[in-house]
């Protein structure tokens, strides 16, 4: 998806408001190719990433605290840490028509500019003090780039200007018409991102699909007259900057793309509250599904290993709760050795003798280096500490069956996954569990993965947690006493609080939330689901239990089929 012009324009104007002024109180390395900013501003932190991943390279606003990726620090990394923080933000802003960020921070150290490069392959982030390079995610030199040069002690130099393209400010009918008859038989859209900065092929293409009726319509199918006027119109909004953020979607719901203006060609456009709310939509959600699908199968194996493994172990403590054959048959052979100990000789090796009449005889082992008696000691000593064991197992086995529901639950997890974090937080739970064995699945490194917030069309606020750790944030950290607390009922899923400010929510809100408590379990694929619901006042963490593990108590019960966003 490409990161252009107009969204990082977007995205600045979202800086300004939110990060200018703020103090940076501390910075981490994502990643080799990001770096990570918490930022104190108009009295709350916010976290600022800079990636020049060359697949997902942007700069954007997180709702959660980032999570440092590397162990060892960069040359960059420290001259970040050493000047930036506790410096403050005095400049955002983004040279005319280029995919450059460029924030200003003054501090004790000094002046300095962090500049953020989000262009796919050359993406790339510096820091940069008076026009000198210090340091940079992306080292270019002279075999790679002989013009722009990349390295510590060399001058920045900006992106070279594009050549033969218009400002589309001054966009005439005239030089459209031109356009699109020097490009006749190629695709139109060609014509408008050939000649105009900052037109994406996405905005080149929804103007032509909103003029022509088809994004893929050839330049010379193209009405020049209204292609003019759509492109007029989309860009009086555009310069304008008023922003219509949103993202796209499959016939499955996973988020497809994001725009700052409405898009028209491609599948389910929903706007959204913010482009960073668009841009983690999309970033948080699968980009290449198959990746996704081959990192989660060592995760599974792992997994699967693991609960089977409990589930054993659970078995055999529950046949032990309920076999006391083994634990009577040592009783019995103490006390027949003592009834019977003169009868037995010196070196013999067994014995045998009938505890009950018409029982069979018990055979006997002998310890041939003690006495009759000391024998007997030795099984009254095993039946004792039998007994003693006898009376932990019922702990033990509540204790296996915590992890045998906590790796179902992370099993879950892992099932309803759409995004690396997610599937790093289930490899993390695993090897918190003692369960993970061998060296972690490589997967790139990132924030932590952060729960659903859905706006309901009457402006209520319903919280999802889609992972154990997600559940216990959305149940304890952002669910209150009075708030709604939902969950399908006999399966791993997700915690969902509907936020009510002390009002009870309108039937339509209950019934869309257990909606998407049914639609993120394990009974996604059914039909129908019943979902348990209580206020969060009767949901209580369970003692020695894991992440997102509760009891609750005064539920109801709806019935929901499973429907997401």
């Amino acid at each position: 998806m490409n990161f252009d012009v107009f969204t990082i324009s977007a995205v600045v104007d979202e800086l300004n408001d939110t990060l200018l002024g703020g103090k940076v109180q501390d910075s981490l390395e994502i990643g080799g190719d990001a770096i990570g900013l918490e930022v104190y501003s108009s009295q709350a932190r916010r976290y600022l990433l800079l990636s020049a991943d060359p697949m997902s390279a942007r700069i954007q606003i997180l709702d959660e605290k980032l999570r440092r990726g590397i162990e060892t620090s960069t040359p960059l990394g420290l001259m970040i840490r050493r000047n930036l923080e506790s410096a403050r933000i005095d400049s955002i802003r983004q040279p005319p028509y280029e995919r450059v960020v460029e924030i200003g921070f003054k501090g004790a150290e000094g002046a300095f500019t962090l500049i953020c490069e989000p262009m796919e392959r050359r993406s790339n982030v510096l820091l940069v003090r008076d026009g000198v390079i210090m340091d940079c995610i992306r080292r270019v030199g002279p075999h790679d780039n002989r013009v722009r040069l990349s390295l510590p002690g060399h001058t920045y130099v900006p992106p070279p200007p594009q050549i033969n393209k218009r400002d589309p400010a001054t966009l005439t009918g005239a030089f459209l018409a031109e356009a699109l008859a020097a490009d006749a038989g190629r695709a139109g859209y060609r014509a408008l991102t050939d000649t105009l900065l900052g037109f994406s092929p996405m905005l080149a293409k929804e103007c032509v699909y909103r003029a022509a009726g088809r994004a893929d319509a050839k330049a010379n199918a193209i009405n020049a007259g209204d292609l003019f006027e759509v492109a007029q119109e989309m860009l009086a909004a555009l310069l304008a900057h008023r922003w219509e953020p949103g993202n796209t979607h499959d016939r499955e719901g996973a988020v497809t793309g994001f725009s700052v203006y409405e898009v028209t060609f491609m599948e389910g456009w929903r706007r959204v509250e913010s482009v960073n709310a668009a841009l983690s939509a999309y970033y948080g959600a699968p980009i290449g599904i198959e990746a996704y699908d081959a990192a989660k199968v060592p995760v599974f194996d792992i997994l699967d290993e693991a609960y089977n493994k409990q589930q054993r172990k659970l078995e055999a403590l529950r046949r032990s709760e309920s076999d006391e054959s083994e634990r009577e048959r040592l009783r019995m052979s103490g006390e027949l050795l003592l009834a019977y100990q003169y009868q037995i000789t010196a070196g013999q090796t067994t014995f045998s003798a009938q505890y009950d009449y018409g029982a069979p005889p018990l055979e006997i082992k002998l310890d041939t280096m003690l006495t009759p008696l000391e024998n007997a000691k030795r099984y009254f000593a095993e039946y004792d500490h039998a007994k003693r064991a006898m009376a932990e197992v019922p702990a033990l086995i509540t204790s296996a069956q915590l992890e045998v529901d906590y790796l179902d639950q992370l099993r879950s997890d892992l099932t309803l996954a759409a995004n690396w974090p997610e599937i790093g937080e289930v490899q993390d739970a695993l090897q918190a569990g003692g369960f993970w064995h061998g060296p972690k699945v490589s997967h790139p490194k990132g924030q932590r993965s952060a729960a659903l917030r859905i706006v309901t069309p009457d402006g209520i606020v319903i919280w999802v947690g889609r992972n154990a750790r997600q559940n216990e944030d959305v149940t304890f950290g952002k669910g209150k006493p009075e708030d709604i607390w939902l969950h399908a009922r006999g399966v791993p899923g997700a915690h969902v609080i509907i936020k009510t400010n002390g009002r009870a929510p309108a039937p339509a809100v209950l019934q869309r939330a257990a909606e998407l408590a049914a639609y993120y379990s394990k009974s996604r694929s059914e039909g129908r689901a019943l979902v348990d619901v209580t206020e969060r006042r009767y949901v209580r963490k369970i003692k020695g239990g894991k992440p997102g593990m509760v009891t609750i108590r005064n539920e109801s019960t709806l019935e929901a089929t499973p429907r997401g966003e």
